[in-house]
């Protein structure tokens, strides 16, 4: 049995499009999903499951059930434990102790972005903030806060053309840390 950790983007923000954790917990089960934790208000899930799907597939569903209950619509990512594990380790910014964690995130992408769009997001004007691209994942390390940054969520969409969430890495070595709980 694998897994999950689901990051549903755009939830529980600024009073809109709210779903509560416990109704989000209560629909991955009813979608046939095993111990099934959220952490925080905005939509991340740990889940098992049994089934033979591929993360696409497991993507889709949860989008479905989610439109289907709330009547809107959010972009839903799934990666497996394992895969978070992997990705944290590839932190090019972890290596430098003067950095404070609370400076770290990591953007989470639908897709790897195309080489042509790598290429153009190089060329941007970033000022003190920095970010590496590692296939579907971005890492970013902010001078000040991620509010004062051209470095948001709506940029990477924006600019690599694929959708994509961030979390900060507090909530992400958090979610690894209750994984292995499990």
């Amino acid at each position: 049995m694998k897994t999950y950790i689901s990051f549903l983007r755009g939830i529980n923000v600024g009073g809109k499009r709210k779903i509560l954790m416990a109704d989000l917990k209560l629909l991955y089960s009813k979608l046939g999903f095993t111990k099934v934790v959220t952490y925080i208000q905005s939509g991340n899930v740990i889940f098992e499951t049994k089934k033979n799907m591929s993360i696409q597939e497991i993507e889709e569903i949860i989008k479905l059930a989610v439109y289907r209950k709330y009547k809107f619509d959010v972009p839903v990512l799934v990666r497996t434990v394992k895969s978070v594990e992997n990705t944290m380790s590839l932190n090019p910014f972890l290596k430098d102790e003067s950095i404070a964690i609370e400076r770290l995130y990591l953007v989470f992408l639908a897709e790897n972005p195309s080489v042509e769009k790598l290429e153009s997001i190089l060329n941007i004007d970033i000022s003190k903030d920095r970010f590496e691209i590692i296939g579907n994942e971005v890492f970013v390390c902010y001078f000040d806060k991620m509010s004062n940054s051209k470095l948001t969520n709506n940029f990477f969409e924006s600019k690599l053309k694929v959708r994509a969430t961030t979390r900060n890495w507090k909530t992400v070595s958090k979610l690894i840390e209750i994984s292995s709980e499990q």
